[in-house]
């Protein structure tokens, strides 16, 4: 078998997207866009209101005339980057049927593809979430608790039912939901996989995490 080549992402190669239907018209979809770009790259507190301003062409004036902060740019993209994970998850939980292999899958695909398609939002969503104060945090965090109960009800269903063998399944629950949080972090163009080889594989990595063989009905066929 041939090793595939490894390269260091580059995020100047990878596209600044938000998902569909969520961007604001005009000036303040275009902040936000930057915003992306920039957090991503720099960090939040790397980041000044005059980066995002110029990068958009701008003036601070003008900015502040679409958001009252930078904080505030900030939050609007980190809950984005939730709302969208855990709409995808509860899609893929209804799609998925009642088998719990099956829906772990579902899930787990889900999980990467979507860090996958937008990974420079949920690089920000995640790693600069901090950045905000507990009040412009606390839809993000309802979200992800939200998110991290349906795949642990996921699992202890399976663990009821005896088709996951595993001794505790909140840290099996954990490493599965990190193992798909970083590929946000590596994940681009340069890289040798496409993202439907790399969700199939970490599906099947979480089933071994669990103790289950592939269900029988797996919807990659």
């Amino acid at each position: 078998m041939t090793q595939a080549r490894w390269d260091p992402r580059r995020l100047n190669a990878v596209a600044v997207a938000l998902p569909e239907g969520v961007t604001p018209p005009g000036t303040r979809g275009r902040l936000l866009h930057a915003a992306l770009k920039l957090f991503a790259e720099f960090g939040f507190h790397g980041t000044s209101i005059r980066d995002i301003a110029a990068e958009v062409g701008i003036n601070s004036a003008t900015l502040y005339a679409h958001y009252r902060s930078k904080e505030h740019v900030l939050a609007d993209l980190v809950l984005i980057g939730h709302q969208e994970l855990h709409s995808r998850l509860q899609e893929a939980l209804i799609e998925a049927g009642g088998d719990p292999a099956t829906q772990l899958v579902a899930l787990v695909r889900a999980q990467v593809l979507v860090h996958a398609e937008f990974p420079l939002l949920a690089l920000v969503a995640n790693q600069e979430l901090h950045a905000l104060s507990p009040e412009h945090a606390a839809p993000a965090l309802a979200l992800r608790e939200q998110s991290r109960e349906i795949g642990a009800g996921v699992i202890a269903s399976g663990v009821r039912r005896g088709v996951f063998h595993v001794a505790d399944p909140a840290l099996a629950g954990l490493a599965i939901g990190s193992m798909g949080v970083r590929v946000a972090s590596w994940f681009g163009p340069d890289q040798p996989y496409n993202r439907d080889q790399v969700a199939d594989a970490f599906a099947e990595y979480a089933l071994k995490v669990v103790g289950a063989d592939p269900p029988s009905n797996d919807p990659r066929g």
